[in-house]
């Protein structure tokens, strides 16, 4: 699920070798925290938090597939 975030997270900034994605699993759940540049915060939320949102959707329902929880989380 990390290389999926940072696909689409990538593709989504200007300054791309800024993106850190780290993943910590404990066993049924997975906690996924995402770090970029300042100036590209606004765009991986997107307007009332759209992009991140769908984002997280997408890696909750890959987590599913594995009966698994998963929470995507932007830190600065």
């Amino acid at each position: 699920m990390r290389e999926l975030v940072e696909y689409m997270v990538k593709s989504l900034v200007d300054d791309p070798n800024s993106v850190y994605v780290t993943e910590e699993d404990n066993g049924a759940e997975v906690f996924l925290e995402l770090r970029v540049a300042q100036e590209d915060m606004g765009r991986v939320i997107g307007r009332q938090g759209r992009v991140i949102n769908a984002m997280r959707t997408l890696v909750q329902t890959c987590a599913s597939r594995d009966d698994r929880r998963a929470s995507l989380e932007i830190i600065e």
